[in-house]
């Protein structure tokens, strides 16, 4: 797939009898005061002759540092409102987003500063009911949560 393209992966977990979605949110300058409608699922772009499903793996642990093991399954695609096609694997899971250790970025700051600044990829993350994950997460992205909660239910059904 060429263009503007990401690959992520949704990981999710039981608790109490509810699914619970593993979110994380944008760090840097931009999103520090940003929360409802601007976390996502860690993902990133694939680098040239990689596989799409390890190139998922490889961003969630750069986002992230734990790799999720297990049966993913495939999401249909979503375009995102700047273009973007994110493609997302589901995966259960579970993790501490307390011992999250994410990659950095570096960038000026403030602009027209000439000071660069190392920032987190992701500043923090959580788990979320699905009700709690759709206000949380860029509305986009509700789908891939909609996805996972029809063919969990299809499954058990």
């Amino acid at each position: 797939m060429k263009g503007k393209f990401s690959t992520g992966l949704l990981l999710y977990k039981f608790q109490d009898s509810q699914i619970r979605f593993f979110l994380v949110h944008p760090g840097g300058p931009f999103f520090v005061r940003k929360d409802d409608g601007w976390w996502t699922v860690p993902k990133g772009e694939v680098e040239e002759d990689e596989d799409e499903l390890s190139a998922a793996k490889r961003e969630f642990f750069e986002e992230t540092g734990y790799l999720p093991e297990g049966q993913f399954i495939l999401l249909d695609p979503i375009r995102q409102k700047g273009g973007k096609t994110v493609k997302c694997w589901a995966v259960e899971g579970t993790i501490d987003p307390d011992a999250i250790s994410s990659n950095h970025f570096e960038i000026e700051w403030p602009p027209r500063s000439g000071t660069r600044h190392s920032f987190p990829e992701v500043d923090r993350a959580g788990w979320f009911t699905l009700e709690e994950a759709k206000q949380k997460i860029n509305v986009m992205q509700v789908s891939f949560l909609e996805q996972l909660v029809s063919l969990l239910e299809t499954k058990e059904g």
